[in-house]
């Protein structure tokens, strides 16, 4: 017997196949109501990517990815905090306090192949705890010890034996990319070290800050045309450039400026100018095909070739930047922030996919037309915009410990700040050189050694 199918039931369906963004989540970026829902919506397909990952009895840890790990705390952190949603606020600890190694994520298990940029970022979602007040464990080290044991554990690594400073892109010299200094390493840095600077009043994090600036300008990685280059080479004594360009490079000295223009209340006019000339080089992340107000990573986004890490980079550039506006002149992100509205919606679009029709492609600028992938990341990419619209409806963070933050610096759990850091001496930057210096000899000895061990 042939079935039959009613006509409503018949222009449902064909609905739903013409149509692909029926299903798409409606975003109204003047509404923080419409945010929020949309938000939870995208936070919670994050988290069911989370739980269902094949590591997870191991907190804060995804499959084949340990710094992304961070970056995604990082995100839910912004989200609790724009929206009072604490469902996540338990796995968020777990996984932050698991993955703290010695008070400076740089965990045993995974140190070995660990570059400067995975690290970072965990420090940088550090800081972003601290600066948004998210709560503390009890007989834990609080979020700015951790996020100042990042910077503890980076700066003996700043490399005076090439190129006159800069950190290498990854930390052993057996790892592939030991020989490249690079912007997302030094630009994570210098971001930290600016936002520790505006959260804690302490001038060593300031004096770091101006120097990762002033030596990435000595480099491609920082040019005068305010073009940044994804990496350099020490063996062309970091003349050379390689040009891939990534909204996350970008986002990362911006912001870092944004926050040492505050903590300088404006006195210094390179950090005021870098951040304007910076954002406005990020023009290019916004092309014609999408009116020039749809957010893209250009390199990879319209050829398909966007690797999971590349999904990511575009939640930190608008997040990043929403929470930056707070800080800094209005007229310097009234613009992007209008585009980032704009994103926020396209992106909601894009939500079209998987079986319940909710989870999220990652070319925005398709709009309408689902790109057909899904993940983790491209949900984390779709909330960072989201957070990023929502921040002038709370407009009151970056806290810091002048103007209500919560968290001091206690290293081990205690109310003791023994691990914060003084003033930076010429025996620092000596005993740094040296440090670096020994490293590499104590590193190219122990690699001689396996080799020759084989």
């Amino acid at each position: 017997m042939r079935p039959v199918i009613l006509p409503g039931l018949l222009t449902i369906l064909f609905t739903c196949l013409l149509v692909p963004n029926a299903l798409a989540i409606d975003v109204n970026p003047d509404d923080i109501t419409s945010l929020r829902d949309a938000a939870k919506t995208v936070a919670s397909n994050m988290m069911q990517f989370y739980n269902d990952r094949d590591s997870k009895d191991i907190p804060g840890k995804l499959d084949g990815t340990w710094w992304e790990g961070g970056s995604m705390f990082m995100t839910l952190i912004q989200y609790w905090y724009l929206t009072g949603d604490d469902q996540f606020n338990d796995a968020i600890q777990e996984g932050m306090y698991w993955q703290k190694g010695e008070n400076d994520f740089f965990p045993s298990n995974y140190s070995q192949y660990l570059g400067n940029d995975d690290q970072v970022f965990w420090g940088l979602a550090a800081i972003t705890a601290a600066e948004l007040n998210f709560p503390e464990r009890d007989n834990e080290p609080s979020w700015v010890s951790l996020a100042e044991g990042v910077f503890n554990s980076q700066i003996p690594r700043w490399d005076m034996t090439s190129c006159g400073g800069g950190l290498r892109w990854q930390i052993w010299p057996y790892q592939n990319g030991f020989k490249l200094k690079n912007a997302i390493s030094n630009g994570g840095l210098f971001q930290l070290s600016a936002r520790l600077a505006l959260y804690t009043k302490n001038a060593t994090y300031a004096e770091w800050a101006e120097k990762i600036w002033d030596w990435s300008a000595t480099t491609p990685l920082l040019r005068k045309t305010w073009v940044i280059a994804d990496t350099t080479n020490v063996d062309a004594n970091c003349k050379d450039h390689g040009d891939f360009q990534w909204t996350y490079n970008y986002a990362t000295y911006i912001c870092g400026a944004g926050y040492m223009h505050n903590y300088t209340n404006g006195e210094e006019t390179k950090w005021l100018e870098g951040m304007s000339g910076l954002i406005k080089t990020s023009d290019q992340f916004f092309p014609d095909s999408a009116s020039n107000q749809v957010i893209s990573d250009i390199t990879c986004e319209p050829i398909k070739k966007c690797d999971r890490n590349q999904k990511t980079f575009k939640s930190y550039f608008t997040s990043w930047l929403g929470f930056m506006s707070l800080i800094v002149p209005t007229n310097t992100t009234a613009d992007m922030m209008a585009r980032f509205k704009t994103s926020a919606v396209a992106a909601g679009q894009q939500c079209s996919g998987g079986r319940d029709g909710k989870h999220c492609g990652i070319r925005w600028t398709k709009r309408t037309e689902w790109d057909g992938t899904s993940g983790l990341e491209q949900e984390m990419s779709v909330l960072g915009v989201l957070n990023a619209v929502m921040v002038p409806f709370k407009a009151r963070a970056p806290f810091n410990t002048h103007n209500g933050g919560n968290s001091q610096s206690r290293p081990h759990g205690e109310s003791d700040t023994e691990d914060t850091p003084g003033p930076i001496t010429t025996g620092d930057k000596v005993g740094a050189g040296i440090l670096t210096a020994m490293f590499v000899i104590f590193w190219a000895g122990a690699v001689s050694w396996m080799v020759k061990d084989k």
